[in-house]
C-alpha cells in the first residue's frame, strides 16, 4: 500500500473518531501503525493540579496504566516540560531531556523498563494555560527508537488529530470521559460551525458566536458563514458547495483556508467535510455538509514557569525542581515529590541559581510571581 493510500485511510480514522469516541481505539491503532509505534494514548495533563487523565488508550498494559496514576504521574519526569511544548511541535524522549538522566529516574526504572518501552513520540495537540491535551505514541524493542521517519509521518498526521479532538466536543457525547475532555479544552479559543452547502449555519459553539458578533474574520449574513475578506469568502463557497457531493472533491483531509491577511497574526478556517462513513450520521443531524473550525496559528500567552523556562533555556529536570520550589519546602521534600535523590536535586538547583542569576529558593518564587 502506498504511504498516500494509507495516510488517508488513518485521516479517515481519526475524523470517524471524532464523532464516535468508541472509535477512538481504532484510530489510535491505526496511528501506531502508521507511525511505527507499539501502543498510544490520548490524554490531558494539568500542571498546575498534577492531575491526568487518559481518554482513549490503545494496546496498554491496564497495571501499568493504573500504576501510573496511582502512583507513578508525580514522578514523571517529562512534566510539566511536555506541557510546554508548542503546539503541534513531534518530540521525542531525548528532545524532553537527556536520555542518560532518564534512564536513571525511578520513574524509569520502576514503570519504563519492565513494559520493554525504548522511547516515545509525544505531541501537544490542544495547549491553555495550565492544562494540555496531548497523544504519545510508544516503541517498544521491535520498532526500536523513534526515527526521522516516524517524526514525520507523526508530523502529517498532527492537524487532523488537532482538529478532531476539537471537533469531537460538537456532537454531543455524555459520558464521563468526554466530559471530561470538555473540561479539558474549554478554554482553548476554538470557534467551530456546521454548516450547510449553501453557508446556512447549522450549529456554533460559544466562541464561534463571539466571532461571529464580533465581525472581524466572519460574519452572518441571512442566517448563513461569510467571511469578512471577499476572496476567502469566495472559496469557502466553493467549497461548501463541493463538500456537498462528497469526499472526493475537498478531500477527506479537508482543506484549511486562511481568514486573515495579516503575516503576524494569522487565523485559518479548517473545513472538514461531514458527507461519508460516521462523519455522515452526524451531518445527517445537524443537516450540514461540513464542519468549520477556526484557530489562531499563534498560541495564547504562556504560564509564568514556561515563560521563565524558555527564557533561561531550562531542562526538563531544572523545570521540575523549580515547580517543585513552588509546591513543598526543602531538598529532602522535593527529592520524595520528583523520586530522585537529594544530591539531585541539589544540582539542578544549583543550576537553576546560575541560569537564572539568584542564590536561594526564596528568590527563584520571587523571580516566578514576578512574571
Amino acid at each position: 500500500m502506498s504511504e498516500s493510500i494509507e495516510l488517508s485511510r488513518v485521516i479517515g480514522d481519526i475524523y470517524d473518531a471524532a464523532i464516535e469516541p468508541a472509535l477512538w481505539n481504532r484510530a489510535l491503532g491505526s496511528v501506531c501503525a502508521f507511525v511505527g509505534g507499539s501502543s498510544g494514548v490520548l490524554y490531558w495533563h494539568d500542571a498546575a493540579t498534577e492531575r491526568s487523565e487518559a481518554l482513549h488508550i490503545f494496546n496498554d498494559d491496564r497495571r501499568y496504566t493504573q500504576l501510573y496514576f496511582e502512583k507513578y504521574l508525580p514522578m514523571n519526569p517529562m512534566f510539566p516540560a511536555a506541557t510546554f511544548m508548542d503546539e503541534g511541535a513531534v518530540v521525542t524522549t531525548g528532545d524532553l531531556m537527556p536520555l542518560p538522566d532518564f534512564v536513571k529516574t525511578r520513574f524509569y526504572k520502576e514503570w519504563v523498563e519492565p513494559q520493554g518501552i525504548l522511547d516515545a513520540i509525544a505531541v501537544n495537540l490542544e495547549k491553555g494555560t495550565t492544562r494540555s491535551s496531548l497523544i504519545n505514541v510508544r516503541m517498544d524493542a521491535t520498532e526500536g527508537a523513534a526515527s526521522d521517519d516516524a517524526r514525520r509521518r507523526m508530523a502529517l498526521l498532527v492537524p487532523h488529530l488537532q482538529r478532531a479532538v476539537a471537533i469531537g466536543r460538537l456532537f454531543g457525547q455524555s459520558n464521563a470521559v468526554e466530559e471530561t475532555l470538555t473540561e479539558t479544552l474549554d478554554h482553548v479559543e476554538a470557534a467551530v460551525l456546521l454548516v450547510g452547502a449553501d453557508g446556512l449555519i447549522a450549529f456554533a459553539n460559544a466562541p464561534a458566536k463571539r466571532m461571529l458578533g464580533e465581525g472581524g474574520l466572519i460574519r452572518e449574513e441571512a442566517n448563513s458563514l461569510c467571511a469578512v475578506v471577499p476572496e476567502t469568502n469566495r472559496i469557502l463557497r466553493d467549497v461548501f458547495a463541493a463538500a456537498e457531493k462528497g469526499d472526493a472533491l475537498v478531500g477527506v483531509r479537508g482543506v484549511a483556508v486562511p481568514l486573515s491577511r495579516s503575516s503576524e497574526d494569522r487565523w485559518f478556517a479548517h473545513v472538514l467535510p461531514l458527507t461519508s462513513g460516521n462523519r455522515r450520521q452526524a451531518g445527517l443531524a445537524y443537516a450540514a455538509v461540513a464542519a468549520v473550525f477556526i484557530r489562531r496559528s499563534v498560541p495564547d500567552a504562556p504560564p509564568p514557569l514556561e515563560v521563565l523556562a524558555r527564557h533561561y533555556r531550562l531542562t526538563a529536570s531544572e523545570i521540575r525542581v523549580l515547580d517543585a520550589v513552588l509546591k513543598v519546602s526543602g531538598v529532602k521534600a522535593m527529592a520524595e515529590m520528583l523520586g530522585v535523590s537529594p544530591g539531585t536535586v541539589k544540582t539542578h538547583l544549583h543550576n537553576l541559581f546560575r541560569k537564572t542569576g539568584t542564590k536561594r529558593q526564596s528568590e527563584l518564587v520571587k523571580l516566578i510571581a514576578g512574571v
